[in-house]
């Protein structure tokens, strides 16, 4: 009888401890993020605070007996009502619900606008992120011929778990790239006879230029006929990216010092100024053939074209002109 006895408090026990569920009402489940480098005492702290789990005790009993309080994988849970101690244990030890997050990084970003976009997102170290993009071997193992990542980062959504390591998410990012920028975008290049640096470096200025899709070949003509006639390109994004961010662009401006200032400096700036999207690293390799030499915004989207400065001077001033009559129309 004491043996039967015995027997049924450890049953009873052991469900406690290993099977019992919790429930509660929450049909859309609990989110619960585990850092790295959490220990197992503060994901226990968690899963308390988020009403995951109502016993610590037998929570950590059941962790140390199954030996799953040193492996912990990091992420972003959700958990679902239900689970008992035995379910997340092994949950947490391989990640089986950890959220996948998209992350949609836009054409034109730089990459500190990135980094803090995947901090926010995905909870990123930014400092770590901008040091591996502007390590020098990093760079050169993956075959890039320039001082940064700048450029090289395909913009697209990507899906990464909570806190995925830095390194990681920039092989995805050039992977992309290097998926894209196929055998028939390198042929094309070299009938331009140009580095990729160069195609990607103009085609960052051409995105910063317009976002219209079916303009960006014919700002890309302009360009390769400047070059061609080794006037300066003389365009406002380099000098945007030379002043850095948050830092609005006047007329005097246009004279500050640095390489990456096309209005005082002939040729391509040093490296590209952004990441380019596809549509405008296309419009590069595949510019609309015109004699254009110059453009200027229309102040209602999309640019006006001219092959003669004259006409380039009158454009101008229609710009103006649209301007004054949309602010007088606010007032």
């Amino acid at each position: 009888m004491v043996a039967v006895v015995f027997c049924l408090v450890v049953v009873v026990a052991a469900y406690a401890v290993f099977l019992m569920p919790y429930r509660y009402n929450d049909p859309n489940g609990k989110v619960v993020t585990i850092p790295k480098g959490a220990s197992f005492r503060s994901v226990v702290d968690s899963l308390i605070s988020s009403h995951i789990i109502r016993n610590r005790w037998t929570f950590q009993i059941a962790g140390r007996l199954l030996g799953y309080t040193k492996i912990i994988k990091t992420g972003k849970y959700l958990f679902v009502s239900g689970q008992s101690n035995l379910d997340i244990l092994k949950d947490i030890r391989v990640g089986k619900s950890r959220m996948i997050i998209p992350v949609t990084i836009p054409e034109g970003w730089r990459l500190e606008q990135m980094a803090r976009r995947y901090k926010h997102e995905i909870g990123i170290d930014p400092e770590k992120f901008l040091a591996l993009c502007n390590d020098s071997a990093f760079i050169h193992d993956r075959g890039i011929h320039g001082k940064s990542l700048e450029g090289y980062l395909m913009p697209d959504t990507y899906a990464f778990y909570w806190q995925t390591d830095e390194r990681e998410i920039l092989e995805r990012m050039l992977d992309g790239f290097k998926h894209f920028y196929n055998d028939t975008l390198l042929e094309q290049q070299r009938e331009l006879k140009a580095s990729q640096q160069e195609i990607l470096t103009l085609a960052s200025i051409v995105e910063a230029e317009s976002s219209i899709g079916d303009e960006r070949p014919v700002i890309a003509g302009v360009y390769w006929n400047r070059l061609k006639k080794r006037m300066r390109l003389e365009a406002d994004p380099t000098v945007q990216y030379a002043l850095g961010e948050g830092k609005k662009l006047n007329r005097q401006d246009l004279d500050f010092d640095s390489p990456y200032n096309t209005y005082r400096h002939y040729g391509l700036p040093p490296g590209p100024i952004n990441n380019p999207g596809k549509s405008s690293i296309r419009a590069v390799l595949f510019p609309q053939e015109n004699d254009y030499l110059y453009f200027v915004a229309t102040g209602v989207g999309g640019h006006r074209f001219a092959n003669k400065f004259v006409d380039h001077q009158k454009n101008i001033m229609k710009y103006h002109r649209m301007r004054r009559e949309m602010q007088d129309a606010l007032k």
